[in-house]
C-alpha cells in the first residue's frame, strides 16, 4: 500500500506533501544554495587597500558591516586580498561581532553584487576604518603568506558558513593582523540577507 509523506512547514506550521521525482527519489540541498536561488546572496568589499595591524585589534576596524534592515545577515565568508607586502609577509583575519543597538556607521564606497545576477542593492552599511566598541575580537580562518614583495595576490579567507549571524542594528567588524604594517589588504564579505520569518527555530 502506497503512503504519502508529509512534513511540517517551518514558517506557517502546516502540513505539506514532500515532493519527489517521478521514480520516488528525494533530493536534498544545502540551505546556502536555496538562499542563493532566492536571491538572498550578496557580496561587498572595499575599493582600496589599507595597512594591516601589527597588534590585536581594538577600537578601529579595517571594515565594519552594519545591518540596517529588518532581516538577518547570515555571514558566509570574510576575505582579505593582499595588495602590497614584503617577502613572506604573513597576515590573518580577526572578527568582532557588535551587539544589537549599535549606532550606524558611515556608508563608504564599496563594490557590491548579487550571487544570483540581481541588481546590486543598498542593504547593509559598509564602513572603512570605523571607530567601534571593542566587543571582543577573535581570529578566524587560516593565515596566509605573501611569497614575494612585488607580486600581489595572496588571499586569506575565514569560512564562516553561517556561524555568525548579524541581526538588525548589529554589526560585524573585520581587521587583518600581520607582522608588519607594510602588508596592505582590501577586505570584504559574502553574506545572505534572510527574512527573520525564515529563521524561526521554534
Amino acid at each position: 500500500m502506497n503512503k504519502l509523506m508529509k512534513a511540517i512547514q517551518s514558517v506557517l506550521g502546516g502540513e505539506v506533501y514532500v515532493q519527489a521525482t517521478e521514480k520516488g527519489v528525494l533530493h536534498t540541498t544545502d540551505q546556502a544554495r536555496i538562499w542563493t536561488a532566492k536571491g538572498y546572496g550578496w557580496q561587498a568589499m572595499a575599493t582600496a587597500a589599507v595597512a594591516s595591524l601589527i597588534v590585536r585589534p581594538t577600537t578601529t576596524a579595517i571594515m565594519t558591516f552594519y545591518n540596517n534592515t529588518s532581516k538577518n545577515f547570515v555571514i558566509e565568508r570574510v576575505f582579505a586580498h593582499n595588495l602590497v607586502s614584503i617577502a613572506n609577509g604573513q597576515f590573518g583575519i580577526w572578527l568582532c561581532v557588535h551587539p544589537i543597538g549599535m549606532t550606524a556607521p558611515t556608508n563608504d564606497i564599496t563594490i557590491r553584487n548579487s550571487t544570483r545576477g540581481l541588481v546590486a542593492g543598498t542593504e547593509g552599511i559598509f564602513d572603512n576604518g570605523a571607530s567601534v566598541n571593542d566587543n571582543g575580537w577573535f581570529p578566524w580562518g587560516e593565515s596566509q603568506m605573501s611569497v614575494t614583495a612585488t607580486v600581489p595576490g595572496s588571499l586569506a579567507q575565514a569560512l564562516i558558513d553561517g556561524k555568525i549571524i548579524i541581526p538588525p542594528t548589529a554589526a560585524l567588524s573585520a581587521s587583518c593582523v600581520s607582522q608588519t604594517a607594510v602588508v596592505t589588504v582590501c577586505m570584504g564579505l559574502h553574506y545572505f540577507s534572510v527574512p527573520v520569518s525564515e529563521m524561526n527555530l521554534d
